[in-house]
């Protein structure tokens, strides 16, 4: 007999060569019913799995995170396996599970259609129901390349070779299926659930332009029914919601040929655009920042002296001048260490908050852009703290303050996640500890929940990213507070502290919106281009019954426009239920008619988004209300 201590600290014995499965059912029938896989000692490993004596062991359901990752890495092994059988010459590539499903590459002579994938789906369900057990095989190299190069897989013989000489190879078998993984996967294709697949895409093998392009089928899978049904029922939202399509019918935005990348905001996106500055504005005065504005653009020795011509040129645009090599700026923060060092400084100067609203310029690859999801060109909140030592809890807790003030102000739920140091950072290992501690120690000081991002920090420090969660459940990463050791010693910030002698000082990046261009696109969508009223473009419409009203609509208007607030008149002699339609389609918050009644008791009959026909409304009353929805930002 062996013991084992499981994941609630007790110890449990159990016969020797006990695998995972064995000990779940041990615990309860229920257990073993549900079990997906192992955590051993902090590894995944497969049912199968043999436990030795000391072994830390927590049983994974479907229930745990892991668990439906491994569900759908299984069921992306059961597509490959259907798309072989249905097409003999496909050659597979690689099929990893990712956000809410999975995907596949294949290199198939022709291009498969919305028919295909029913088909696939079908064969798919034949596979499940023939409950075939998933087997792991270990193999040398040598043999590994052998046997994929008797099947024919190109592809998985690159992996295989690229893999370090020595190395034991892992595949696993499903039926008459065998497929190059690390694993683990379920115990049989019965343990997949309910799953969907959704599309195909064109792929780049390993993601390189100069490679051949396969094709990609996308799938979703959840562990029941209802989880499917919701997710599916959220991307038809998601579709209506688009804010590509939203932003063409509001006339927010546009995007021409002449500038793939850049978009052109129109004047109903500019207003909407400029409240958000605005109550940017508003919020960082209060809490005590100063703004600035640096040039967009800079020489070539800003950036080797920031470190971003090393690590961002890629990304970067340049351009000659005067015999001298400059870039567009893609990030503000060498800009802001120049204004710093424009003046001495005294710790009694500190926290030193400076905001800027720049505008960067990033070389994204024409694949990758995305509405305003992803650009070439936009506008960053960027903040930058100097600091003491002893002043960096603080400023963390106030910015975590500021992100929730403004996340909380347009309804989004968000969760964090701590970045630590990736592989082509700078600075010594100190300086990074200590970086990444001052950030966990004031994110656990204010029993904030978060994940550790492992790898993911910027090449100058580690940082908290801020990923909120809107209307349809799906998330975004926006704001971002970066912790920075580095730039102040390549800029050689300095300071006289309270001892007379120069020190560098701290300095935290951090945004908020991330781009306002993507969150506004962000906004688009979980709204579904309902805004609120005090960020709507347009946020009364008035709508005369006929020409004869068009006097006193405009007294309305004038009145309305002297109180503040956006509103336009429909003067067009079409019927008033036409009209009425439209300003709906508008998404405007609120409608005022006009007609005899109206004109001749100098009131309004209004009608709101939010409780459809108010009936007859005093003027007065009506402006008192949206002005103060308007003060109070209410969503």
């Amino acid at each position: 007999m062996i013991n084992v201590k499981l994941k609630d600290g007790s110890i449990k014995e159990i016969k020797e060569e006990s695998n995972i499965l064995e000990l779940a059912n041990l615990i309860s029938k229920k257990l073993g019913k549900n079990a997906v896989l192992g955590e051993v000692n902090g590894t995944l490993v497969h049912l199968s799995y043999k436990l030795k004596d000391g072994d830390e062991v927590n049983i994974i359901t479907y229930d745990d995170e892991d668990g439906i990752k491994v569900m759908r890495h299984t069921t992306s092994h059961v597509m490959a396996q259907a798309v072989k059988r249905l097409y003999k010459d496909a050659k597979l590539a690689i099929g990893p599970s990712i956000e809410n499903g999975f995907y596949y590459d294949f290199d198939l002579e022709n291009p498969l259609n919305n028919e295909d994938l029913v088909k696939i789906e079908e064969e798919m369900k034949k596979i499940i129901k023939e409950n075939l057990s998933l087997e792991r095989i270990e193999l040398s190299k040598e043999e590994a390349i052998k046997l994929m190069e008797e099947k024919n897989e190109d592809y998985k013989v690159q992996l295989i070779k690229e893999l370090p000489e020595g190395e034991v190879i892992s595949l696993y078998k499903q039926g008459d299926f065998i497929d190059l993984c690390r694993g683990p996967h379920l115990v049989s294709t019965k343990g997949i659930k309910d799953f969907k697949l959704t599309s195909v895409a064109g792929a780049y093998w390993k993601g390189n332009e100069k490679n051949k392009m396969l094709q990609r089928i996308y799938g979703v899978a959840f562990s029941n029914k209802e989880l499917l049904k919701t997710y599916l029922n959220n991307i038809e939202e998601a579709k209506k919601r688009d804010h590509r399509k939203l932003g063409k019918e509001l006339k927010l935005f546009t995007f021409v040929e002449e500038g793939p990348g850049f978009p052109f905001f129109l004047p109903k996106g500019v207003v909407l655009k400029n409240n958000l500055i605005n109550y940017w504005r508003d919020l960082h005065q209060k809490a005590g920042y100063v703004e600035i504005e640096t040039p967009i653009m800079l020489n070539k020795k800003l950036w080797e002296t920031s470190g971003h011509w090393y690590h961002y040129k890629e990304n970067m645009y340049t351009s000659m001048i005067d015999n001298e090599e400059f870039a567009l700026k893609p990030m503000n923060c060498p800009g802001g260490m120049l204004v710093y060092k424009s003046e001495a400084h005294s710790y009694r100067d500190f926290p030193m908050r400076v905001g800027e609203l720049g505008r960067v310029h990033r070389h994204e690859l024409s694949g990758a852009l995305h509405g305003l999801m992803r650009v070439r060109a936009f506008t960053q909140d960027d903040a930058h703290i100097f600091m003491l030592p002893d002043q960096i809890k603080s400023e963390i807790k106030g910015v975590v303050s500021l992100i929730d003030e403004v996340y909380s102000k347009f309804g989004f739920k968000y969760g964090v996640e701590l970045s630590t140091r990736p592989e082509d950072s700078m600075g010594s290992d100190e300086d990074w500890n200590m970086a990444e501690n001052s950030l966990k120690a004031a994110l656990e000081e204010m029993n904030l929940p978060y994940k550790i991002n492992e790898g993911d920090g910027a090449f100058y420090g580690p940082k908290i990213d801020f990923h909120l969660e809107d209307s349809l459940g799906r998330t975004w990463q926006c704001g971002t507070i970066q912790l920075d050791f580095q730039l102040p010693q390549r800029f050689e910030l300095d300071y006289i502290g309270s001892d007379g002698e120069k020190h560098r000082p701290i300095v935290i990046h951090r945004v908020i919106f991330g781009s306002i261009e993507r969150f506004i696109g962000i906004l688009i969508e979980h709204f579904a281009g309902k805004f609120p009223t005090w960020l709507a473009p347009v946020q009364v419409k008035i709508l005369p019954i006929s020409d004869k009203f068009i006097n006193y609509s405009n007294e309305v208007k004038e009145k309305l426009l002297a109180n503040g607030i956006r509103v336009e008149t429909d003067l067009r002699g079409e019927k008033i239920g036409y009209k009425i339609r439209e300003a709906r389609n508008e998404r405007v918050p609120y409608i005022i008619v006009i007609g005899e009644n109206e004109e001749n008791n100098k009131n309004i009959s209004l009608r709101s988004r939010e409780n459809g026909d108010e009936g007859i409304v005093e003027l007065d009353s009506f402006i008192d209300r949206i002005k103060n929805e308007i003060i109070n930002k209410n969503i």
